[in-house]
């Protein structure tokens, strides 16, 4: 059974700049075909991200085959054949681009074109403090969409570690190098709040979990908080049973990791943004242009808890943190 609690306000929070809009630019019609391209890098269509933004522009009328057409390009973990991946969109004559998840994707859809509508979805960088736009509130050039803070999201899963199992005095965490950001962040967050974290960075895909919770001390294998990044959540299964094999309370980014088995996580939710991400590509296709659309940050997250994992585990989650959880699956 599956308790769902507070799935509106989440969406609600992230549909807020809506209002924001040219109501000129809302009020234009559909267009009679719009050509939509994207690259997964370790997701197919059906799922990762990519899948809540075609639901989300199913729900705003769009039909593929009738006034849709998607191009989506799945590179299959090939992170290296992004760039031409982008520029093949570009020679499909796409009307939108949309830049998935992390850094390498809106850099090479940039380097692909300048004058393209790019949509992004920025999960693991900022691309404000990177220089990809100038501006939150009024974006220069061919670039708007969602923009979410990780590193923030990373205290706060050490400080959710923290509260669900306040006897720990240890814990291992993963990250790689699209994720370091977020373990400094960790870390710092772990020596307030007197956790002793050792980061395992993976770097050599498939990565190797069971190496690297072997050169871990014992006192930190209790416990695994995991960082996000595309390999990470291409892997959530592989983790989710790497964790439970080892007896570990894992500690996730989001709530896809636990619905693969993991014991909890904290994070933004994939539909939320998906329906966002969705909203900007319509905006565009009825006229508006990149500038006239602000870029948005998700400001409540949801946590979710599995239970089945907690059982499994045999752990008892206290009713304090389970009265916060926006899901529990029993």
């Amino acid at each position: 059974m599956t308790v769902t609690i507070g799935r509106r306000d989440v969406i609600a929070a992230l549909g807020g700049a809506t209002a924001a809009w040219p109501l000129a630019a809302r009020a234009q019609p559909m267009p009679k075909m719009l050509r939509v391209g994207s690259v997964g890098v370790s997701n197919p269509r059906s799922g990762g991200l990519w899948a809540p933004i075609e639901q989300g522009l199913r729900e705003l009328g769009y039909v593929e085959g009738q006034n849709l057409d998607i191009e989506y390009i799945n590179l299959n973990g090939r992170i290296d054949g992004i760039g031409e991946a982008m520029q093949e969109l570009v020679r499909r004559k796409v009307d939108v681009i949309v830049s998935l998840g992390n850094e390498i994707a809106l850099k090479s859809a940039l380097a692909a074109t300048r004058t393209l509508p790019i949509v992004m979805v920025a999960l693991d960088f900022d691309p404000f403090a990177l220089g990809y736009v100038t501006s939150l509130a009024r974006p220069s050039g061919n670039v708007t969409g969602l923009f979410l803070q990780q590193i923030e999201l990373s205290a706060k899963r050490v400080q959710l570690a923290r509260d669900a199992f306040p006897e720990i005095r240890g814990a291992t965490v993963f990250w790689d190098r699209q994720s370091s950001d977020q373990w400094q962040a960790a870390r710092g967050a772990g020596a307030i709040l007197g956790l002793s974290l050792t980061g395992n960075e993976l770097s050599e895909p498939p990565y190797n979990y069971e190496l690297a919770l072997a050169q871990t001390s014992a006192d930190h294998r209790g416990t695994l908080i995991v960082m996000i990044s595309p390999a990470f959540f291409l892997d959530r299964a592989r983790l989710a049973e790497f964790a439970l094999r080892h007896r570990m309370r894992s500690v996730c980014p989001l709530r896809e990791f636990v619905e693969a088995g993991g014991l909890m996580s904290y994070g933004v939710s994939f539909t939320a943004l998906g329906q966002r991400a969705a909203a900007y590509v319509d905006r565009i296709a009825r006229g508006a242009k990149p500038t006239d659309l602000p870029i948005e940050q998700p400001t409540k997250f949801e946590m979710v808890i599995n239970l089945k994992t907690a059982k499994a585990l045999g752990l008892e989650i206290p009713p304090t943190v389970l009265a916060r959880a926006d899901e529990v699956i029993e």
